[in-house]
């Protein structure tokens, strides 16, 4: 298990100094956004990283222009072009530094598509659209050594994928190499009944995970039990990366870096925990 921070949570005025916080404080990759320029961007930050701490991930999806897109179960096929060939080019990019994969929610909100029942509903739909983008991305993303990562979010958030069940149902239907799971803590406290169960029952495909406790802030600051998940995550052989996905505490840059620090060492000691049991 590895620790692992979003280039944006890591103390700096630039790039460079957030990737020399991030190895001075023992972390062990980072993950880059789409958001502020898509593919040009995150390789202008990698050159700027330039193999400090090893880029492990990339979160979210944009279209070639850089604009966030989302749009892969949207019924106009423009848009859902948009979306693939954006995704396309980002898990390139994953591949050329390495990283294990592009984390995507496959839409936000609500259905988009047409109500044609009995025919078919919306969710069958849906699912239809999701494993025909899965079939086109994942051989894409075994083609460069990486993982096109579906990532259930939230009721709140997202009606689709929800449990780690839907994502593994996704994964299976697809049947192509290429495709992995994002299993992230603060989802899985909302969706999930028991999280270690929930790990277990999903174990051979879980990617890359996301860090944040139930109060959406760093680890160490709500009430999830991260050593009983921890525990399954070795036990399974999990070895990928946990990237901090939250809010960090604090009134200003220099308190929520003591604050970061302070959560890093807390799931270091969480793991340790873990490991003994």
């Amino acid at each position: 298990m590895k620790i692992a921070l979003q280039l944006g949570l890591c103390p700096g005025d630039n790039t460079t100094d957030k990737a020399k916080w991030a190895k001075d404080h023992g972390v062990e990759g980072l993950e880059l956004s789409v958001w502020g320029g898509g593919v040009p961007n995150m390789r202008k930050q990698a050159d700027a990283i330039n193999g400090l701490v090893p880029i492990t991930s990339v979160c979210g999806n944009c279209d070639i222009a850089g604009n966030s897109s989302f749009d892969f179960l949207n019924p106009d096929k423009t848009k859902r072009r948009a979306s693939v060939d954006g995704s396309a080019a980002v898990l390139k990019f994953c591949g050329d530094v390495g990283a294990v994969g592009q984390i995507v929610p496959p839409i936000f909100g609500g259905p988009v598509v047409p109500y044609l029942s009995p025919y078919m509903s919306q969710m069958e739909l849906q699912e239809n659209l999701m494993i025909a983008a899965c079939k086109e991305l994942g051989p894409i993303a075994a083609a460069n050594k990486t993982l096109f990562m579906l990532e259930p979010l939230n009721r709140y958030e997202q009606h689709y994928l929800r449990k780690q069940s839907d994502g593994v149902r996704v994964i299976k239907a697809a049947g192509v190499k290429g495709i992995g799971l994002l299993s992230d803590f603060f989802h899985m406290h909302i969706e999930e009944t028991c999280t270690p169960t929930a790990l277990r029952d999903v174990a051979k495909y879980i990617s890359h995970m996301h860090l944040a406790d139930n109060t959406r802030m760093e680890p160490g600051t709500g009430d999830i039990d991260f050593v009983a998940s921890f525990k399954v995550l070795h036990e399974i052989g999990f070895k990928g990366a946990m990237a901090y996905e939250c809010g960090i505490t604090g009134a200003d840059a220099k308190e929520r870096g003591a604050n970061l620090a302070k959560s890093i060492k807390y799931l270091r000691d969480c793991i340790a925990k873990a490991k003994k049991k």
